[in-house]
């Protein structure tokens, strides 16, 4: 039998941030097997960690499924993973072996799990015709991120929160994903607030995507003029996370985060 574990990632109480399914194992599992456990789950992300030899790049090898695909990057599933490790006994920095994304490490500072991420600095593009229609707002600006989403500035944190969008139509826009994003109403604690609709990875909604501050934290820190905030990804759970680009790595982002167990059992196929 296999254990596994729910763990809700980018929150400090249950039934909120982002839920993902971790299994810690001894050998890896067969990619086919692990595709149809994340679709047992139906969780946005179901992550794999297995234990690598001493001597080896990293410690453990990690990889990420949707119910419906592998993806090359997850934070929540990162955060979350990282979060089983820690109450499995695992001190100090974590090193991550993943498919398309490096090592990625994770350590925890101040009560946080700090993960070091590849920024994906996006590119400004024309808005797409059609956009508005199928997001029902108007957009004032967008960007193409190499993580194979369209950010989608709109005027306003209210004009996100409200959005009911097309989400099947919003499929046509991006390969992985549609954000919409916009600053922080004024008075809030952090810095901007974003969703994520990824129809064509199988997550109509993510309720908080961690990979896509990999490019959010690079665009609003260029908007803002500033290189540490927090953001808040308000989906239905909602979830918040803490964003850095270090000085001395150029082309990394330190996401941070905290993360609660809600349930674990045994896979008994």
């Amino acid at each position: 039998m296999t254990r596994f574990r729910v763990v809700d990632a980018f929150t400090d109480r249950a039934f909120s941030g982002n839920p993902a399914a971790v299994l810690v194992l001894d050998e890896p599992c067969a990619d086919g097997r692990a595709q149809r456990v994340a679709a047992e789950f139906n969780l946005s992300e179901t992550a794999f960690a297995v234990r690598l030899p001493p001597g080896s790049a990293a410690d453990y090898e990690l990889r990420w499924f949707t119910p419906a695909v592998e993806v090359d990057l997850c934070g929540h599933a990162t955060l979350a993973t990282a979060h089983a490790l820690a109450e499995d006994g695992v001190r100090g920095e974590v090193r991550f072996a993943t498919r398309s994304s490096g090592v990625l490490t994770v350590a925890e500072r101040g009560g946080v799990l700090w993960m070091d991420f590849p920024a994906n600095p996006p590119a400004p593009v024309e808005v797409p015709d059609g956009l508005a229609a199928a997001l029902g707002a108007e957009p004032v600006r967008a960007a193409a991120a190499g993580t194979g989403d369209l950010l989608v500035e709109l005027e306003s944190e209210d004009a996100v929160r409200g959005l009911d969008p097309d989400i099947a139509g919003l499929g046509a826009f991006a390969e992985r994903g549609v954000v919409p994003t916009a600053p922080a109403a004024p008075g809030r604690p952090y810095a901007f607030a974003s969703r994520f609709f990824g129809p064509n990875v199988g997550v109509p909604e993510d309720p908080v995507t961690g990979s896509a501050h990999t490019a959010l934290a690079p665009y609003w820190a260029e908007r803002l003029g500033r290189t540490a905030f927090d953001a808040v990804q308000c989906s239905a759970r909602g979830g918040l996370l803490s964003l850095e680009l270090p000085a001395g790595a150029p082309g990394r982002v330190r996401i941070g985060g905290t993360a609660v167990t809600v349930s674990e059992g045994e896979l008994r196929h």
